[in-house]
């Protein structure tokens, strides 16, 4: 028995799955359950089961899962397996590019909108120091977004390295950007300030009523 023990923990398992299960109503729970394991890069399957790469934090990620399944009042069951049939595998590899993908294509969307942005200002000639901020922390969002989904990608691919490229040249147009609204800093404020779209309608109108008192 000693031995059969020591031949378990020294075999590397490839996947681990995860099966939670808690009551319907209140759906919040479960809601929570299913956006953690979306975040952390979970493939889901049927009947509620959740797969995963098996590696050290995704074992300490699964055990903060059954803690809180646990105080929730539900109960959950671990497996670790080391391959699936071909099919099985084929398909799952498959899903797991197809999330990671579809992750991808909308992260150079917003890549594609960050770059819009620059140019528009950039025509516009809005070089004020509050533009460049605002678009500092729009990169920093992407820089953000960006990590999040390589750290749940274990397969890379054709998309991962566009979405590098893509961020890459949002780095890239922002220095361009700040080295123009650095060369031309200057006190007139009234210029920089003419895009200023003024008072929103309702609080006008607030304020009329409160002068007509």
């Amino acid at each position: 028995m000693q031995q059969l023990l020591q031949m378990e923990m020294k075999m590397e398992y490839k996947w681990l799955l995860f099966c939670p299960q808690l009551s319907a109503t209140p759906s919040s729970p479960r809601v929570t359950v299913w956006r953690h394991m979306r975040a952390f890069g979970s493939l889901g399957l049927d009947n509620g089961l959740w797969l995963l790469p098996h590696t050290e934090p995704a074992e300490e990620f699964i055990q903060e899962m059954k803690t809180y399944v646990a105080d929730q009042g539900g109960t959950s069951k671990t497996f670790l397996a080391n391959s699936f049939d071909e099919e099985t595998e084929k398909e799952i590899m498959t899903r797991f590019l197809q999330d990671r993908a579809e992750e991808y294509v909308e992260f150079k969307e917003q890549c594609a909108d960050f770059l819009a942005e620059l140019e528009k200002e950039t025509r516009r000639e809005n070089f004020s120091f509050a533009e460049y901020e605002e678009n500092e922390q729009d990169l920093n969002k992407l820089e953000t977004w960006f990590k999040k989904v390589s750290q749940r990608d274990f397969l890379g691919g054709e998309h991962a390295q566009e979405a590098a490229a893509w961020l890459e040249k949002c780095r890239d147009a922002l220095q361009d950007f700040a080295a123009t609204v650095f060369a031309h800093e200057d006190q007139d404020h009234s210029k920089k300030m003419r895009f200023d779209p003024g008072t929103l309608p309702d609080q006008k109108n607030g304020r009329d009523k409160d002068n007509q008192k």
